[in-house]
């Protein structure tokens, strides 16, 4: 058994002799290293989203149908961020190979032009989701008890997305940078500054009037304006590799926008894939009904706290293969893309006994209906079987978008999310009458696949070879 262990958490076995070159560090070293970039990423994912399962437990003070109204709204929302989020995966990788090549010149000019073209874009999307969100919200399968609640929420979360997305593109950068503490204590702190304002303005408190769903939003709104002033202050009264300052040049330049979005228009078609998957996955469960969807977005909630942790560590990969591919070591950068999928497969497996043993704990932490209960402690015992799929599939992916490969990402979240999991779900929820139960076995499907498509490319190593 001892074998088998360092078989797989050895750095000894993570590279071939033949692609070595140069001198590798030892597995303490290793692990150390991945450690420092990874855990404040993986700590501010799992907070944040500890934070977020709070706030729905607030809102879940209120029924099955505000939870639903809050719920059905979550791809609507990432719909039009799905650009935002698509220009700061580029935006990391090109900071990271800049921060490799110790060109900080190159990174600080790629973050102001990455900020000029966020800016722009948010405005556009933000009056977008404004002007049509009645039609996003009803298309989205919202049923009529949950409508109008909705649409006041989404349309108080899009101005909050205004600033939402200038923090994410300036944290994607400082990311990129190593600088992942900077955007941990940015969004932990703008997340409790949602959680405060949650308890005012939800059920009223403190002489603050009880807005419900609405308090809900404009708590969030407030976190998102805190986070952006937050994150700002990290580049602009702080000495780091990037700062903002009044007399560097503004001026979008052809050849630094070429790089971002050489890597973001894959990755813009991926989330493209992504929201269109998950938009139809969510509209078929949708119409099983409110409650089903209200015990949906429970079961959603809990395993993103697994996907988080995994993202935190994913978002490190993306950092540390693109710094290792800019010093022109793609040795290194295989090494810590392994090094990181073993720590996400290790908390995966941990992520199995909690969900299990506290799944009817868990559940009942956002609702008292037992109807909800009964059917999420059932959910449950999938979701997690599948946190070890899952945590090691970020990593995988994280590690292949730092390296630019974001084509490839892309075409497998087409293949998986765009048609393997709507369809999926289709089949088992309605065909076979699974109901709730078969959205979570399609979900489980394509965790699934996702991982062994990219696992496959990685292993390859062809990715290493990619310039930006």
């Amino acid at each position: 058994m001892t074998g088998l262990i360092k078989r797989i958490y050895s750095i000894k076995y993570m590279v071939k002799a033949e692609n070595i070159v140069g001198d590798i560090p030892s597995d303490k070293e290793i692990y150390k290293n991945a450690a420092e970039v990874a855990w404040p990423s993986a700590l501010e994912a799992i907070l944040v989203q500890l934070i977020s399962s709070a706030d729905l437990i607030m809102v879940g003070s209120l029924g099955p149908v505000a939870i639903s109204a809050v719920g059905i709204t979550t791809q609507p929302r990432f719909i039009l961020l799905a650009v935002i989020l698509s220009l700061n995966i580029g935006v990391t990788a090109v900071v990271a190979r800049r921060r490799g090549e110790g060109n900080r010149e190159e990174a600080n000019k790629t973050l102001r032009q990455s900020l000029l073209i966020c800016a722009v874009l948010s405005v556009i999307l933000s009056s977008l989701g404004i002007i049509y969100a009645e039609p996003l919200i009803i298309f989205a399968g919202a049923q009529s008890d949950v409508v109008e609640s909705a649409i006041i929420y989404f349309r108080i979360i899009c101005i909050g997305n205004f600033f939402t997305s200038l923090s994410l593109t300036i944290n994607a950068a400082q990311r990129g940078a190593g600088n992942t503490k900077i955007s941990m204590k940015t969004n932990v702190a703008a997340n409790l500054v949602n959680l405060f304002f949650n308890y005012l303005l939800i059920n009223g408190h403190l002489g603050f009037p009880a807005l419900g769903v609405i308090g809900a939003a404009i708590a969030t709104a407030i976190g998102n304006l805190i986070g952006f002033l937050l994150s700002l202050k990290s580049v602009t009264f702080a000495y780091h590799f990037l700062e903002l300052k009044r007399n560097q040049s503004w001026k979008l330049e052809k050849e630094t926008i070429q790089s971002i979005l050489g890597i973001s228009g894959s990755a813009f078609v991926e989330q493209v894939f992504m929201r269109v998957g998950f938009f139809t996955t969510n509209k078929l469960i949708a119409g099983l009904g409110t409650v089903d969807f209200a015990t949906h977005q429970i079961c959603m909630n809990l395993v993103s706290i697994s996907f988080a942790f995994g993202d935190g560590l994913g978002i490190a990969a993306s950092a540390l293969v693109g710094q290792s591919l800019g010093a022109k070591r793609g040795d290194l950068a295989t090494i810590y893309g392994k090094t990181l999928q073993r720590i996400a497969l290790t908390m995966g497996l941990m992520f199995v006994a909690i969900f299990i043993t506290g799944r009817y704990f868990l559940i009942s932490l956002y609702t008292n209906d037992a109807a909800v209960i009964l059917a999420g402690s059932q959910i449950m015992i999938l979701i997690a079987f599948t946190s070890p799929i899952q945590t090691s599939g970020v990593v995988i992916s994280g590690s292949l978008r730092g390296a630019g490969d974001t084509k490839f990402v892309a075409l497998t979240s087409f293949i998986s999310i765009g048609i393997v999991r709507p369809g999926a779900t289709w089949l088992f929820c309605y065909p076979l009458s699974l109901g709730l139960m078969g959205a979570w076995i399609a979900f489980g499907t394509d965790q699934t696949l996702r991982l062994i498509i990219n696992y496959t490319r990685f292993i390859k190593g062809n990715w290493t070879k990619i310039t930006i």
